[in-house]
């Protein structure tokens, strides 16, 4: 304390004579030591009115916009420089209001730098920091929560495929994950569904069902509406659909606490999750993390300095590949530098912080999505030095959970795991010059614009801070409705797209599709940047389409694609496509056509705006990772794959059910299930195909 008020009083002396309307002497003069004490009075005061004053006005501001409540870190920093001023005996203190925001913001940032220094040369000065942070509240809920079972912390790294933590760790960007690699960690990678994207993922990992999620955005023709998994309106509707189908609340329903997610998991305790984030009133607590975090003056400050710091990061960066014209480039301005500064920074940070506070007051399991890195590699490349940067920095905030880890009430495992990865490759309207709709329309005999339009980014981050400034819609209002008459629907999904016909209530078999549009299948199977195509048929069942007239009926593929049957054009999509395609086949809201976009040597074509996607098949977007302590049991037995989010979410809580406390209640897996998830890889698409579906 000491320390910190004697670098606030230098601080302020420093700006006393390098601002000129900021003054710490009477109009008449006065001798150094005057000005000193000044200074030192000044910093006192300020140091304790943030202490007393600013938790309180933060919390009487919790219903302002996050974004909006940021800005105002500023000038209520000033407010209280001003008011510690104006408490100086004599009047020695004056500043401009605008000379007053800086020497406050200045004050801060030295306090919060002067005192992380000190924390991290002394473990013990540590110990205590952290031991005061929450010795309040973990007093009076160390002896309601019983006896020191340990807790689970999931940290979710979103994007971050099993092949890109492997490459980082073996360049050295992430030493923590490498130390626990190396000790006390097994890394298991897992598979996705067809549909490799976070709404798919985080839904059947939090809630055990993620069944009819047949893509990132899709269209329902019974309801009439586009449903887009970023939307707070339709997560909530997700959410509520598999809570109904499973009949329980989700992984985090006993004492668990949900942190910067697009669901819940039945937690009671929420901060920053979008499934929340479209409820008004006394029960959204989405945005009480904002609270946590911005309660300390120089968290809010040292976050603010940062954002600005990353918004100048990615222009510098992204003016350097403009210049030396690096392929393959998406557009990076207008509000991109904005939204990935608030990914990389302001969510980061907010959501580490309430973490650490669920810690250090003992929940029993915490679930925590960090989105900097997939919203850096959307629009950088999954491989980039820009996104390497980014892995450096999360490996320091698990570093820090980590330390906290050992002051907390209770023993903690830490499990790191990711929704999907991504796949890397220039986008189909840059390397054809038409959009995936522009292909459909000319398919279907209809006029193409001249300019071929953009497609928006399905990026997480984005409705992240819609939802944090009060705009809970991730689109305009034209796009989430039909367009009048005839027309087909397309939209895009990273590298999946999907064509859907509103004018027909049901999903329209291939015959229906020939007869109204003979040119369009064609079309689209035989274009280069397409993969494969899958429509259904009126024999029964789906069938997949590629070029050359390829078709493949899903119900005459009796046999293991080990054990002889052609898969035609899934052949280049790897080991499980073909369970993955035939499961999304049965969906009720599977679009009329779904498009594949084509893939080589690990490389896709999406069909929006990214160099960086998921969302389909092709290359490391299915392919995710899960990073347990060996504390736990393994998720799978030797030489067996992991296969579909739901399964993770049964695996995940095993390990609930393993630490012997009061956990979420786990049904035994039935005689089915267990055998798929303990056959050899060979083994898994029959398996995966075998598993009866909840709905019947």
């Amino acid at each position: 304390m000491v320390a910190v008020w004697a670098a606030s009083t230098l601080t302020m002396l420093i700006l006393a004579g390098l601002l000129p309307d900021f003054r710490l002497q009477r109009e008449s003069g006065d001798s150094a030591t005057q000005i000193a004490t000044t200074a030192g009075i000044g910093a006192a005061v300020f140091g304790v009115l943030s202490a007393l004053v600013w938790p309180l006005a933060v919390r009487a501001l919790l219903l302002v916009p996050a974004l909006v409540l940021g800005l105002l870190v500023f000038f209520l920093n000033g407010s209280l420089l001003l008011l510690a001023l104006s408490l100086i005996p004599d009047g020695r203190g004056e500043a401009d209001p605008e000379t007053a925001v800086v020497v406050a913001a200045v004050m801060s940032a030295v306090a919060s730098a002067t005192a992380a220094a000190l924390a991290v040369r002394d473990d013990e000065a540590y110990r205590r920091r952290l031991y005061r942070l929450a010795d309040r509240r973990r007093r009076k809920q160390a002896a309601a929560r019983g006896p020191r079972v340990p807790g689970t912390v999931f940290l979710q790294l979103d994007g971050v495929g099993h092949g890109v933590l492997q490459r980082a760790v073996d360049d050295g960007h992430m030493p923590t994950v490498a130390a626990w690699l190396k000790d006390t960690h097994r890394l298991t990678a897992w598979r996705t569904d067809w549909s490799s994207q976070t709404g798919a993922s985080q839904l059947g990992i939090l809630h055990g069902d993620n069944h009819d999620i047949p893509a990132f955005r899709w269209y329902e023709k019974d309801t009439g509406e586009v449903m887009v998994c970023n939307r707070p309106a339709s997560a909530v509707e997700l959410q509520r659909r598999a809570i109904a189908r499973t009949g329980d609340g989700g992984l985090l329903t006993v004492d668990g606490a949900s942190r910067g997610n697009l669901f819940s998991g039945g937690a009671d305790q929420v901060a920053l999750v979008l499934s929340i984030a479209a409820r008004r009133g006394k029960e959204n607590r989405s945005r009480a993390g904002y609270f946590a975090y911005f309660s300390d003056p120089a968290n809010a400050v040292r976050t603010a300095m940062s954002f600005i710091a990353e918004v100048g990061r990615e222009i510098g960066q992204s003016t350097r590949g403009r210049l030396r014209k690096t392929r393959p480039r998406v557009k990076r301005g207008g509000l991109y530098p904005f939204i990935r500064a608030f990914a990389t920074v302001v969510e980061r940070d907010v959501v580490v912080a309430a973490v650490i506070g669920d810690m250090l007051v003992g929940r029993t399991a915490v679930y925590a999505d960090l989105v900097a890195y997939d919203e850096v590699a959307h629009h950088s490349g999954p491989g980039s030095r820009d996104a390497a940067l980014v892995l450096e920095r999360l490996d320091r905030s698990i570093a820090l959970i980590a330390k906290v880890a050992e002051h907390a009430p209770r023993p903690y495992r830490i499990v790191l795991l990711s929704d999907h990865g991504q796949s890397p490759g220039e986008t189909f309207r840059s390397r054809y010059g038409l959009t995936l709709a522009d292909l459909v329309r000319a398919g279907c005999g209809l006029p193409v614009p001249r300019r071929a339009r953009g497609t928006r980014s399905g990026a997480e981050a984005r409705s992240a801070v819609r939802a944090a400034m009060h705009r809970p819609v991730e689109e305009g209002r034209d796009e989430h409705r039909p367009p009048p008459g005839k027309d087909p629907l397309v939209l895009a999904s990273g590298n999946l797209g999907l064509v859907s016909f509103p004018d027909v209530p049901e999903r329209m078999t291939r015959e229906q599709i020939d007869a109204r549009h003979p040119a369009l299948l064609p079309t689209l199977a035989n274009h280069p940047g397409i993969g494969f195509l899958l429509v259904r048929s009126e024999r029964g069942g789906g069938v997949i389409l590629g070029a050359r007239g390829a078709e493949l009926y899903l119900d005459d593929l009796d046999e293991l694609a080990d054990g002889g049957a052609d898969l035609g054009p899934l052949a280049d999509f790897g080991p499980g496509a073909l369970a993955a395609v035939r499961r999304t086949d049965s969906f009720p809201h599977t679009a009329d056509i779904m498009v594949n976009s084509a893939v080589e040597e690990g490389e896709v074509l999406a069909f929006e705006e990214q160099i960086g996607s998921h969302g389909g098949l092709g290359g490391e977007q299915s392919h995710p990772f899960l990073l347990s302590p060996r504390a736990l049991s393994a998720p799978v037995a030797e030489g067996c794959e992991l296969v579909g989010a739901e399964r993770v979410h049964r695996v995940l809580r095993r390990w609930l059910r393993e630490a012997d406390g009061p956990q979420v209640p786990v049904p035994e897996p039935d005689p089915v299930e267990l055998d798929a998830l303990m056959r050899p890889p060979g083994d898994v698409v029959a398996d995966h195909r075998a598993v009866p579906d909840k709905t019947g």
